[in-house]
Order: structure tokens, then C-alpha cells, then sequence
């Protein structure tokens, strides 16, 4: 059974938070501070951290850094609330994976630490291999189903830890990148389903449904090429859709967006990578990671 220690100073939200997460079949444990969590990792190794940000003794930006310290690979959820933006950006840049707006735990908390254990399940790669690999070219070609997502990331996540580009807490950071742009290359790019429905759960899922076994949407395919060295990993993810105009993108660190279900994506990508770009026609985009020592 998955895991889950849940931080928070505030004994109604962490009843809340365990209750989803139990009734999805997961243990939560509890924590109501950062310094009691890493006494609660050393002892009892959960599975992955859910956390708030302000908190007394240690709060959340102080605790993702332990963590990483002490901890790497383990993966940190954030609960983000009204008047925390600015701290939840420096703790995803610090090794958080993911938030979760605290306002919205119904809808996002279970399928987001779902998504992050998804990624962050692999074995420790062979250290003869890490040795031995100097460079890699992959060219994947995925149809309009998510469910091909997880077997291509996770390979490309171990891809950047074998050849020393980053550390296994930062690969998974690249993991959830490549994933977010994947989902957004099928859903918006090839199957043209706006953002804006994903506010009305139910119409979005519909519609893609509905897209996926017509044309001309369900003939078109989403392609990855990633190319990796010792010094950087370059990725390319076309889709087959219209395109968009990327200079009409908002502002995904501006704090009045960051709460918004369309722009944690272009969020968790821009904060992960060190340059993300987009073609003209906007239905390409270009990440960029250079090597990270730790």
C-alpha cells in the first residue's frame, strides 16, 4: 500500500488530505511540522510527502530542501494556499515535483500524487552503465492515448540520470515536464480541446473522448525526438494539430495565474527547464536541460 505523509500545521486540512488519499486506497501519516516529518521519514519511509508551505519551526520551502538532502528521489507534493505563490515557486525550483492548490484537494490531490508516484517508481540504474554512456538519440511516435505517456518518460527520466545530467530528484522534475507537455500535445494539440473546459472536468473528458475516435483528430500522432549528452538534453515534442500563437501564452509566474488549473503545466515546465521555446505554427516545442551538478 502506497505512503503518504501528509505535513501540515493545521489539523482540519490534514484530516482533509487523508481523507481523499485513504479513500483511494493509500495510508496517510501525519506531520504537523517540518522538523516531526523528517523524524517521521527517517523512521517510517513513506512513499511521497505532501506538505504546506507556511508552517511553524520548519515550514515547507525548508523541509523540500532537507529532504533533498537527506532524502533524494523522494518525491514532495506542495499545498499551495492564497498568499503562498511566491514561496510554492522557490520550492518547486528547490526539488518540489508538483502542487496542489489547497482550495482544490477534491479534484486534483489523489490523481496528482498518482501522477508523481507514477513517475517516480524505477530502479536505480547499473553504475556500469551510467559509466560506460556518453550520448543517446530517441525517437518515440505516441498515439492520442495518455497511457503510452509513463513507459517513454520513465525511460527518458533514467536516460538524464545515467549520463549525469542531474540527480534522481531533479529527473523526476524533467519526468513531470515531459509528461505535462506530452498530455498538453494530445489533448490541445491534436485533439483541440481547450483549457479553458478543464475548469468543467466533465466536458473536457467528454470531448476527448468523443475526439479520439473521430477524424480528423484521431489519426494524428504526437512525436518526441530527445537527443542527450553529458552536457545537456535537448527535446522535441510536435504534435499534428493547428497550432496556436505562442506570444498569446499568459504569464505562468505572474501570482494571479499560478492557482489556475490551465497554467500549472506551462508552470511546472518553465520552472524545470533551463529554455523552453515554441515554432511559429505552435504546435512545436523545444526544452532545454543543461547539465546540474549537485
Amino acid at each position: 500500500m502506497v505512503k503518504v505523509l501528509v505535513v501540515d500545521d493545521s489539523a482540519i486540512d490534514r484530516r482533509l488530505a487523508a481523507g481523499f488519499l485513504r479513500r483511494a486506497g493509500m495510508e496517510a501519516v501525519h506531520a504537523e511540522h517540518g522538523a516531526e516529518a523528517l523524524e517521521r521519514i527517517t523512521r517510517e519511509a513513506p512513499d511521497i510527502v505532501i506538505t504546506d508551505l507556511q508552517m511553524p519551526e520548519m515550514d515547507g520551502l525548508e523541509l523540500v530542501e532537507a529532504i533533498r538532502r537527506s532524502h533524494s528521489g523522494m518525491p514532495v507534493v506542495l499545498m499551495t494556499a492564497h498568499g503562498s505563490e511566491d514561496i510554492a515557486v522557490q520550492a518547486l525550483r528547490r526539488g518540489a515535483a508538483s502542487y496542489v492548490p489547497k482550495r482544490d484537494l477534491a479534484n486534483t490531490l489523489v490523481s496528482t500524487v498518482q501522477q508523481i508516484l507514477e513517475v517516480a517508481r524505477r530502479e536505480r540504474q547499473e553504475q556500469i552503465l551510467r559509466a560506460c554512456l556518453h550520448a543517446a538519440e530517441w525517437h518515440f511516435e505516441l498515439d492520442n492515448d495518455i497511457a503510452q505517456i509513463p513507459a517513454v518518460v520513465g525511460h527518458l527520466e533514467q536516460s538524464v540520470v545515467r549520463l549525469g545530467l542531474c540527480d534522481e530528484a531533479m529527473s523526476l522534475q524533467v519526468a513531470v515536464a515531459l509528461r505535462e507537455v506530452l498530455v498538453n500535445a494530445i489533448y490541445h494539440g491534436n485533439l483541440e480541446v481547450s483549457s479553458a473546459l478543464l475548469e468543467h472536468g466533465s466536458h473536457f473528458d467528454e470531448l476527448v473522448r468523443q475526439r479520439k475516435s473521430e477524424r480528423p483528430y484521431c489519426d494524428r500522432r504526437v512525436r518526441l525526438l530527445a537527443r542527450e549528452t553529458r552536457e545537456e538534453a535537448v527535446y522535441v515534442i510536435t504534435d499534428e494539430g493547428p497550432g496556436f500563437d505562442p506570444s498569446t501564452l499568459p504569464d505562468p509566474f505572474d501570482l494571479e495565474n499560478l492557482e489556475k488549473p490551465s497554467g500549472r503545466g506551462l508552470l511546472l515546465v518553465r520552472t524545470f527547464m533551463d529554455e523552453v521555446t515554441h515554432n511559429e505554427r505552435g504546435n512545436e516545442i523545444t526544452l532545454r536541460l543543461r547539465r546540474r551538478d549537485p
